[in-house]
């Protein structure tokens, strides 16, 4: 790609993000209920306290100006006080930032790794009993909510069972010394491998359950892209120069069968990067998406505006870097 029309693309991105900034701060402060009376409900505040508090955090300001404040502050990366945790916003949120991305990247791998090899065994052997199984696992996996498949493999393999941990991302005596802030790369680095079996343990569950569902979606994308490609020509001509079955998928067919998951694989960063609320939620995890849910029930506005605009960046890069990725696997195609 020419640095130019690189260029383009990324101030492309600009409008996109200024319009997310708009929406999430206008979702916010016109959801009902008012910071200050929720801070102080059980305090036995007087109206001169509650007005106080609501002047100490900017909340008296008319909503034009604390819009003007608020992008202006986060064009510099300034998002301002947490209501509730009375500390900077980019410090509460990069304490649980690395929780989140361990969780994402491996929902995101183990996706990866089903879906892929699953989606091409289920294209080459069409009709046969693994496609059959991969067909029906895919329905079932898109069909399951998050939060209810969840609970039910907390109930199998943690209560039941007690085979893994029941919440939380680490057990307090395996806390590796913090180097980095992500648990595995920490356990790593210190050469601690009880933290790290024991991070990985307390993984497991909730990397499954936000996994699954994005591998059903991915393995009947790339089945159907598969399908589609073994019946181009130069697949044919590839079987007529006598070139063996596995080196036609490798080298011809998947590449090219790639092109449509890499596509949905990138929208879905969206579905994993919500859904990483729930599954947080359920299974305590110490991550961003179980900060932004307990922010909203006490209406902590900077916090969950910070959150969501990093969401929606993360999501409109994400999808940058897939047709980035697009021109990698196909040159002919062209941004």
């Amino acid at each position: 790609m020419k640095p130019i029309l690189l260029l383009q693309r990324l101030l492309h991105l600009i409008p996109v993000l200024f319009g997310v900034t708009v929406i999430v701060f206008l979702m916010m402060s016109l959801t009902p209920g008012d910071p200050a009376e929720i801070m102080l409900a059980n305090q036995n505040a007087s109206p001169e306290a509650v007005v106080s508090l609501r002047h100490d955090m900017g909340l008296d300001r008319t909503l034009s100006a604390r819009f003007v404040s608020f992008a202006t502050n986060a064009m510099v990366g300034d998002f301002g006080v947490s209501l509730f945790h009375r500390r900077p916003v980019a410090a509460v949120i990069a304490e649980r930032l690395p929780a989140t991305i361990e969780l994402s990247i491996a929902a995101l791998l183990l996706a990866l790794l089903v879906a892929i090899p699953l989606g091409v065994v289920a294209a080459v052997h069409r009709g046969g009993v693994v496609d059959r199984l991969a067909t029906v696992g895919a329905l079932f996996g898109v069909s399951l909510p998050g939060f209810w498949f969840g609970i039910l493999l907390l109930i199998g393999f943690a209560v039941q069972l007690r085979w893994l941990p029941v919440s939380g991302a680490i057990d307090f005596a395996s806390q590796p010394p913090h180097v980095t802030g992500f648990l595995i790369i920490d356990s790593v680095i210190s050469l601690r491998l009880d933290s790290l079996a024991n991070t990985l343990a307390h993984l497991l569950l909730p990397a499954v359950t936000l996994g699954l569902p994005m591998a059903a979606i991915l393995m009947r994308v790339t089945r159907a892209s598969m399908l589609d490609v073994l019946r181009q020509d130069y697949i044919v001509f590839a079987e007529a120069k006598g070139l063996t079955r596995r080196r036609i998928l490798a080298l011809h067919a998947l590449k090219n069968a790639l092109l449509p998951t890499v596509t949905v694989a990138a929208i879905e960063t969206g579905s994993l990067l919500g859904g990483n609320m729930v599954v947080e939620t359920v299974f305590g995890w110490p991550g961003l998406g179980r900060l932004v849910v307990e922010s909203i029930f006490v209406r902590n506005y900077p916090l969950v505006q910070a959150a969501v605009l990093l969401y929606a960046v993360t999501y409109v890069l994400v999808n940058f870097l897939a047709d980035l990725l697009y021109t990698v696997l196909n040159p002919r195609v062209r941004m």
